[in-house]
C-alpha cells in the first residue's frame, strides 16, 4: 500500500517542532501527508485505507476523504497540515485543498483545542500523582495549544509557529519556567476569543463535499 503515498499524495508537509520554531539540532522532522486514491479502487469490496504510516520515518498520511472528516470535526492536528509552510510535496489537488482551508474552521475550534490542552494537562497531572514527575513536554505543548486556540479563533488562521515565546516555551520544556499560572492565563484568553470570535457555528461542509467530488473526477483514469 506504500505506492499510495508515492504515487498519490497530493500534499505532504513537515509539522512537529520545525513548524514550530522549537527545534533543536536533533529534532524530527515530523511529515504529515494526504493522498488521494484512485477512484476505481472505491468499487471494489476492499477499499483503500484510510490512513498510513511512512514509508519514511516519522511520516503518516491520511486518504483525503478521511482527511477532510477529521478537518471538518476541527481535528487541530489535521488542521495544522493545512497551514504548514513547510510544504515538501504539492499537486493540484493539493492545491485546491489548500485553498479551501478556511471552509473547515469553525466555532468547533475553541472545544477542539481547549480539549487536546486539558488532555495534556490530564496527563501532566497523572504523572505527576503516580511519579512525582512532571513530563515538561506534555506542558509545553499544552501552553502552544491554547494559545493556537486563541488564535484561529481571533483571526481564522491556524498558528504554527511560536518562534515569540520560543524561549519561554523551551525553559518550561527543561523545566526551568514555572508554567501553571502561565496555564491559566491562556484557558481564560482561549474562552474570551471563543466569545469573540466571529468564525461561523459550522464548517462549509458544501464547498467541502465540491472540492472532494472534484477530486475523484480528477482521479478517476
Amino acid at each position: 500500500m506504500s505506492d499510495l503515498v508515492e504515487q498519490h499524495t497530493i500534499l505532504s508537509v513537515v509539522v512537529g517542532s520545525r513548524a514550530y520554531g522549537l527545534d533543536g539540532p536533533d529534532s524530527d522532522h515530523d511529515r504529515r501527508g494526504v493522498y488521494a486514491a484512485p477512484t476505481a479502487l472505491f468499487w471494489r469490496l476492499d477499499k483503500p485505507p484510510t490512513h498510513l504510516d511512512g514509508p519514511r520515518d516519522e511520516q503518516f498520511s491520511w486518504e483525503v476523504e478521511r482527511f477532510c472528516q477529521l478537518a471538518l470535526q476541527a481535528n487541530p492536528t489535521v488542521l495544522e497540515v493545512l497551514f504548514s509552510d513547510l510544504i515538501e510535496h504539492i499537486t493540484t489537488d493539493g492545491e485546491a485543498l489548500r485553498a479551501a482551508r478556511t471552509a473547515f474552521l469553525s466555532r468547533r475550534v475553541a472545544d477542539t483545542y481547549g480539549n487536546y490542552a486539558r488532555d495534556q494537562l490530564k496527563r501532566v497531572e497523572a504523572r505527576r500523582a503516580r511519579t512525582g514527575e512532571t513530563n515538561h513536554k506534555q506542558a509545553m505543548h499544552m501552553l502552544r495549544l491554547l494559545m493556537a486556540g486563541a488564535h484561529v479563533l481571533r483571526t481564522g488562521e491556524i498558528m504554527l509557529d511560536v518562534t515569540a515565546h520560543r524561549d519561554r516555551l523551551l525553559a518550561v520544556k527543561a523545566g526551568t519556567e514555572p508554567w501553571p499560572g502561565w496555564a491559566e492565563t491562556l484557558m481564560a484568553d482561549l474562552a474570551t476569543a471563543a466569545g469573540e470570535t466571529r468564525l461561523p457555528e459550522h464548517p462549509d461542509r458544501e464547498k467541502i463535499n465540491a472540492l472532494l467530488t472534484e477530486i475523484r473526477r480528477r482521479n478517476l483514469s
